[in-house]
């Protein structure tokens, strides 16, 4: 075998690696990213942010902030109906 074909299977090789690499992180970034992002989401919507011996105040955060979505996705709908 020569110098030159030797040299290609190790880059071949070397390759191949970095592809499985690539692969197995994008794998666990996708995931997790949207875990989080769900935990972050889930978080703001029960109100995590508040102090949880203040009911009121966590139950109108809740309230307020379910409503506000609510409101968003209507606004959404009624333009898209509108201009589209």
């Amino acid at each position: 075998m020569s110098k030159r074909e030797e040299l290609d299977r190790e880059k071949t090789e070397e390759a191949r690696r970095a592809l499985r690499a690539v692969e197995r992180d994008s794998e666990t970034i996708l995931p997790s990213s949207v875990a989080r992002a769900a935990d972050t989401a889930r978080d703001h919507f029960m109100a995590g942010d508040k102090d949880p011996d203040d009911a009121i105040e966590v139950w109108g955060s809740r309230i307020g902030r379910i409503a506000g979505l609510f409101f968003a996705i209507g606004l959404v709908i009624y333009l898209a109906v509108t201009y589209l």
